[in-house]
């Protein structure tokens, strides 16, 4: 009998080039969680879509989070600057602050996302 993959499919790995957003829902431990998933230096990386400062919404267009130049998460509500590859809050009023990485798994070309770790 095949093992049924678990986690919520939220794609195909050619969907999110870089410099492409989508936001998804997860259904972890009894709650709805929003979160993000885009392509970056040719890699994929996912986080809640909350922000560290006040836990509000980020995207500033519905799927639009990178920063006019393209190098860092951003805040709509406040500004904050997030690292892409790690999530760490580097300007703004949660410097210092990580968002809520996303686990992905990539297996023949379906991208899923998994309830991240509490």
């Amino acid at each position: 009998m095949a093992r049924r993959p678990t986690g919520r499919r939220i794609g195909r790995r050619e969907d999110f080039p870089d410099g492409t957003s989508r936001k998804f829902t997860l259904r972890c431990r009894g709650q709805s969680l929003e979160g993000f998933v885009f392509g970056f230096n040719g890699e994929l990386f996912a986080y809640l879509n909350r922000c560290r400062h006040i836990p509000l919404p980020m995207d500033w267009l519905d799927n639009q989070f990178f920063s006019v130049d393209e190098k860092y998460v951003v805040c709509a509500n406040h500004g904050a600057l997030y690292e892409p590859t790690t999530g760490e809050c580097v300007w703004g009023p949660c410097t210092g602050a990580w968002l809520k990485k996303v686990p992905l798994k990539v297996e023949e070309g379906t991208v899923r996302a998994f309830c991240p770790d509490d």
